[in-house]
């Protein structure tokens, strides 16, 4: 009895790693894709930031500055896509 047991969860393992490799929501990501995603985050985030700021402040050169920044942050964004 424990013997079907055991050849049966190995069966069910080897088909969850077949159903795994065909379905792409399933796939475990690349460290390339992990790496890729969390820059596109720590980006966003700081374009967030720099939004903020730019609608909150008054000084003109800090707002030239923030301004550039925000298109620098744009720029980036773009190369990762």
């Amino acid at each position: 009895m424990a013997r079907g047991w055991e050849s049966k969860s190995v069966e069910d393992q080897i088909s969850d790693h077949k159903a795994e490799e065909k379905d792409p929501a399933k796939r475990k990501p690349s460290p390339q894709e992990i790496e890729k995603k969390s820059k596109k985050q720590g980006i966003l985030l700081a374009r967030s930031r720099t939004v903020t700021a730019l609608e909150s402040t008054q000084d003109g050169r800090y707002r030239a500055l923030l301004q550039r920044t925000l298109e620098h942050l744009d720029s980036e964004l773009e190369k990762i896509r």
